[in-house]
């Protein structure tokens, strides 16, 4: 009797719980079915929608974090933040994306990125799993406190979305949105090209100790014949350094710490000279008061007149 019992609040207990996930699934079901309805009836104006994201790409403050940069291959490659994507994808309309973390453990975490175009049923999606740690200095390091591991989590999840919005989004239109970003950068400012050049050697080395010749090493010129369009790269590899996409030295050559290597090579060879030259007139000194010291004894040994 005790066994059946407990076979029966068992039963009882899961009831409610199947019935609790039954009413979820139904009620997900039916405002997928809700959005697809909207979709239909207020179907996207392509002109309109393109419209929409040059005005949203005219404001200066998403020029500016709208392109990112990295080096791959040998070859440097750039493309839509993801800011830029996810108002590239709210202008463009009927667009369902996001992420969902699936399931939490202690050591990773399985996440879900998708896209979908509610209007030609276009989706994309990308399941992956991620762990709690990451590359700093060579080293693993795990993520303890629970901030950390949603931002880390947050953060490579909101790469994947990108991807997924991006692929459903025509390459036009977001070439052309990439080309309007440039287009606002370079005529967004008031300041002079000189100042503005300065500006951006002076954030490059207060950030991230990156001097003006390991950035005309990278263009290939000197910075004097910098242009807008030169400006607006810089900033994006700014952005690229400051989202933590890329690390300065994948971009910029050491040259810096080379010319600090051969400053204290010479300061060394500087000390050498000079601990030799002190030798030489330390001992020059003492053979002189020793010539001195036998003259005077020579001297004093001479009969006297």
């Amino acid at each position: 009797m005790a066994m059946n019992e407990l076979e029966q609040s068992f039963q009882m207990s899961q009831q409610p719980q199947g019935a609790v996930a039954q009413a979820s699934s139904s009620r997900e079901m039916e405002e997928v079915k809700g959005q697809i309805f909207m979709a239909k009836q207020f179907p996207r104006n392509v002109f309109q929608a393109q419209n929409r994201i040059m005005d949203a790409c005219k404001r200066p403050s998403l020029a500016k974090t709208a392109i990112y940069r990295y080096p791959k291959g040998g070859s440097m490659v750039e493309g839509p933040s993801i800011r830029m994507a996810e108002v590239i994808a709210q202008n463009w309309g009927n667009i369902d994306f996001g992420v969902k973390e699936l399931d939490q453990g202690q050591e990773e975490s399985k996440v879900l990125a998708y896209a979908w175009d509610l209007e030609t049923n276009t989706r994309q999606t990308k399941l992956f799993t991620m762990s709690h740690s990451y590359m700093a200095k060579g080293k693993i390091k795990k993520l303890t406190d629970e901030r950390d591991i949603y931002e880390h989590v947050a953060n490579l999840a909101a790469r994947r979305m990108r991807a997924c919005i991006l692929s459903i989004i025509p390459g036009d239109i977001v070439e052309a949105a990439m080309k309007q970003c440039y287009e606002t950068l370079a005529g967004q400012s008031t300041k002079p090209l000189k100042d503005r050049i300065q500006g951006m050697l002076k954030a490059f080395k207060e950030n991230y100790q990156v001097t003006q010749d390991q950035i005309e090493e990278y263009f290939g010129y000197n910075c004097d014949a910098f242009t807008e369009i030169d400006i607006a790269k810089a900033l994006s590899l700014f952005n690229s350094i400051k989202d933590g996409m890329i690390k300065p030295y994948e971009v910029f050559s050491p040259k810096e710490k080379d010319e600090k290597k051969n400053d204290s090579s010479s300061d060394d060879l500087t000390k050498d000279f000079e601990e030799a030259d002190k030798e030489v007139k330390k001992n020059a000194k003492s053979s002189g008061s020793k010539a001195k010291k036998d003259t005077e004894s020579e001297q004093g040994e001479l009969p006297f007149d």
